[in-house]
């Protein structure tokens, strides 16, 4: 499982996430994933193209999980 640091930032979005993780190469195909339902939080299907992820959170797409980290 990787880990993301908010470095001292209360949240993250979920769509910048995303990016910021490499599984998503723009916003735009990171809030389609999202909208199709194909990411998870905390085990549960999150639709919320900016949802605020924040820490100990654990996103989960295409078999490769996260855990956030404040």
């Amino acid at each position: 499982m990787e880990t993301f640091n908010l470095e001292g930032h209360p949240f993250v979005e979920l769509c910048d996430l995303l990016k910021h993780q490499g599984w998503a190469d723009s916003g735009g195909q990171a809030k389609q994933l999202i909208a199709e339902g194909l990411v998870e939080v905390d085990g549960q299907v999150d639709t919320r193209k900016r949802g605020k992820i924040r820490a100990e959170q654990v996103v989960n797409f295409n078999g490769m999980k996260v855990v956030v980290k404040p």
